[in-house]
């Protein structure tokens, strides 16, 4: 999905609360609405990726435990909202 659109919106691959997750944890300055391929980085960096400048783009690796990470992070979300009732 990255390839093909990388400006789409991130609601094409996440779901609002991922989004809202992602959001929270590696916040972005500069740009009101952030583009699909951003929050693929921002994905990849929950999973290790460092983003240097020199860096290539992140692999299939990175990716499994940055989303790995971010289903952990969901669920843990999902459940305290039910405890609590937030």
């Amino acid at each position: 999905m990255n390839r093909s659109a990388p400006n789409g919106i991130p609601e094409l691959v996440f779901t609002p609360l991922e989004v809202q997750i992602l959001n929270e944890l590696m916040p972005r300055y500069g740009r009101i609405k952030p583009a699909l391929s951003e929050y693929l980085v921002r994905l990849a960096k929950l999973g290790g990726y460092l983003d240097r400048a020199h860096d290539p783009p992140p692999g299939n690796t990175v990716i499994w435990r940055g989303l790995s990470k971010l289903n952990d992070i969901v669920l843990g979300a999902r459940i305290g909202i039910k405890i609590v009732g937030n």
